[in-house]
């Protein structure tokens, strides 16, 4: 196991290193700067600040100094924001963005197996068309149609929840049903063809075989196994949910990690962008990381410390 982890760690080094490295070049590679937008800003002031966060400088000195930075833990000053760093808008919208990501992702792997597991339970029969149906419309729909409708007919009509804003438990729910209502269809999609799947196996047959209960043989053996693609897929959607959902938080007004990445782009605001960056990468290999080692517990004949 520590073999296994120390290998991960040294991977995931090397890959944040490259996703640094790619987006830094990328982000210089297209024409312009953040400051030479026409009337922005007069030439000494343009100057000034070319050399207050170095881009006065030879590319290649400002890489090595942004990395040197980065693996302090320093992720620059953002350059539209004269009162805060990217690590301070960093802390105050990420917090935001994974709880509103992680009710989510909650949501989402609790209804989808069930719902995967009911289809494929009722294989062509009432059950399972209406579950599929749910399932195509999760994935077929847009969420930020559903946080439109949400709004309408939910907060607005019957006025059950907030239409926006952010403070309390009742302004997640409509948010996090629109973000969970994908990744909760494909799970559920997932999770139907592999129970199909696993319900034909022959040792569920031996089990049924020896008496064992239509609860038991469901729970223990097809369930558990059933239910290893979806953990495979955990890190990524967890990851991609807890970094919030533009669009979403832009409807609802959520004050989230989102808003600041949007806004870096528009902005060409190249700290900010990289920090962001940054960050969402470290989450997603952390939790790739984790998933990995979950998912050889959950399946012992994966030897992970190979």
């Amino acid at each position: 196991m520590k073999k296994f982890i120390a290998k991960r760690l040294l991977l995931s080094l090397i890959t944040m290193w490259i996703i640094i490295t790619v987006t830094f070049l990328m982000m210089h590679a297209v024409p312009g700067d953040p400051f030479s937008k026409e009337g922005r800003v007069s030439p000494a002031v343009y100057e000034s600040l070319n050399r207050k966060y170095g881009l006065d400088k030879p590319l290649n000195e400002q890489y090595i100094t942004y990395l040197k930075n980065v693996s302090k833990g320093d992720l620059g000053d953002s350059m539209y924001s004269n009162s805060e760093s990217v690590n301070q808008m960093i802390k105050r919208g990420a917090p935001v963005s994974a709880l509103l990501g992680l009710e989510a992702f909650i949501i989402a792997m609790i209804l989808g197996p069930i719902l995967g597991s009911i289809a494929a339970l009722y294989q062509n029969k009432v059950p399972d068309y209406i579950m599929m149906i749910i399932a195509l419309i999760g994935i077929s729909v847009p969420s930020f149609i559903l946080a439109t409708l949400f709004i309408k007919f939910i907060a607005q009509k019957y006025g059950y929840f907030p239409i926006g804003g952010w403070g309390t438990f009742r302004h997640t729910v409509l948010p996090a049903l629109a973000l969970s209502f994908m990744p909760m269809a494909s799970s559920a999609r997932l999770m139907r063809s592999s129970m199909l799947e696993i319900l034909g196996q022959d040792y569920i047959k031996t089990a049924k075989s020896k008496g064992i209960s239509r609860f038991r043989v469901i729970m223990n053996h097809a369930v558990r196994n059933a239910i290893l693609p979806i953990v495979s897929t955990m890190g990524t959607t967890l990851a991609g949910l807890i970094t919030g959902s533009f669009v979403i938080e832009k409807i609802f007004g959520i004050p989230g990690l989102g808003a600041f990445f949007v806004t870096s782009i528009g902005n060409r605001d190249y700290t900010l962008i990289m920090g962001t960056t940054i960050f969402y990468s470290f989450i997603l290999i952390i939790l790739l990381l984790l998933v990995d080692i979950l998912y050889g517990i959950i399946d012992p004949r994966i030897d992970i410390a190979r």
